[in-house]
């Protein structure tokens, strides 16, 4: 820890020396590698940018205003019910507890689906009814899940960050477009969420033979822009006083993966215009 202090001091006074603006934050040096960047590039009052699987962030804009994050909070729920996963294919019966007002219904009282139906309904539809009944198909009680929510963000080092229901429809659950980034980062890490948010839709069936088709809620799964660029999956938001947002993995060409954030875009498709132009702009600035 003393040694990754000294580093830290050491690049913290390098960039300065050189011109590059950083400064330290949950442990680590985060640079603005571009300077003089346009906050006006993106409509979402908060953004960042962020290399995947690193402290480096290439474009931020009030990254540390803390804000509800809505349904981006899924991502920490997948990271909780990965870590109590009761198997994939126990059954689970849908029940009056996991009725939730907002959004989409896909599945209703008393029908019977198996654990890895729930965990891709609530991850690729945003289902918030699908996601409470994840939590509760841990066996914990809601209370409980939501304390392992706020016990991992601590763990990953997100000290503006917490959870008061799985779902994210509570405004309560907050955080900060720098640690959103993060967030996904780590969520982003397990195979079993990066294939979930990846699915621009999802079919199965329940176990008494019903068939379900479910569609992502992140529209640039279904674009058919070409080029160097590509969207390997995301988690979107909305609530009104979290705004229209959407936090994105995207890969270069050469494979290098980053994550794009934005908060509050002024609406629905914004978010995701607003992604692609962060996107754009790494590729052309940083090659």
């Amino acid at each position: 820890m003393v040694f990754t202090s000294l580093v830290n001091l050491f690049l913290i006074l390098l960039f300065s020396l050189s011109g590059v603006p950083a400064f330290q934050y949950s442990d680590a040096v985060s640079l603005n590698l571009k300077p003089g960047v346009s906050a006006e590039m993106v409509t979402a009052e908060k953004a960042a940018v962020l290399v995947n699987g690193s402290h480096y962030f290439l474009f931020s804009k009030n990254a540390d205003e803390v804000q509800p994050i809505a349904s981006i909070t899924k991502l920490m729920t997948a990271l909780v019910f990965l870590e109590n996963n009761p198997g994939w294919e126990k059954e689970y019966k849908i029940q009056e507890a996991d009725h939730v007002n907002g959004g989409r219904l896909n599945l209703f009282l008393g029908e019977r689906v198996t654990v890895k139906d729930l965990f891709y309904t609530s991850l690729v539809a945003s289902d918030n009814g699908a996601t409470l009944a994840l939590a509760h198909a841990t066996g914990l009680s809601e209370a409980e899940f939501v304390s392992k929510m706020n016990l991992k963000a601590k763990h990953l080092g997100l000290v503006k960050t917490s959870f008061s229901d799985p779902s994210g429809l509570s405004d309560a659950d907050v955080s900060t477009a720098r640690e959103v980034a993060w967030l996904a980062s780590a969520a982003l890490e397990r195979p079993e969420i990066r294939e979930a948010t990846s699915q621009a839709e999802y079919r199965f069936q329940t176990l008494s033979g019903t068939d379900k088709f479910i569609e992502s809620t992140d529209y640039l799964l279904f674009s058919e822009e070409s080029g160097p660029l590509k969207i390997l999956g995301g988690k979107t938001g909305y609530t009104d006083k979290a705004g229209y947002s959407f936090v994105g993995l995207w890969q270069n060409q050469d494979g290098k993966e980053f994550i794009s954030v934005v908060l509050n875009s002024q609406g629905r498709n914004d978010r995701f215009l607003d992604s692609r132009q962060l996107a754009n702009w790494v590729v052309a600035a940083y090659n």
